[in-house]
């Protein structure tokens, strides 16, 4: 199915270049989410299970996660941030 890898492929730079001029934060990290499950099916097509189960884990899971939990962080109040130079705690 080559039209499938081609699409697949065109998909992949769309969402890549989506993801990089994403100008809201949390778009840019969902775009870069499913970029890596593509990528993961990508590596499926290509014949390779094991770089696909990788870059699903944790390409799309782990980094997808630590970037919204960081994105969550940044949106809170200013005040609202732990200090970790304070002795108080």
């Amino acid at each position: 199915m080559p039209w499938l890898d081609l699409l697949l492929g065109i998909t992949l730079v769309a969402t890549a270049a989506l993801s990089l001029t994403a100008r809201d934060l949390f778009r840019g990290v969902i775009m870069f989410i499913v970029f890596g499950l593509l990528m993961a099916l990508a590596w499926v097509r290509l014949q390779a299970p094991d770089i696909a189960l990788a870059e699903a884990a944790i390409g799309a899971g782990l980094t997808g996660v630590l970037l919204l939990d960081t994105l969550g962080y940044l949106r809170r109040p200013f005040g609202s941030r732990a200090d970790p130079t304070d002795e108080r705690s």
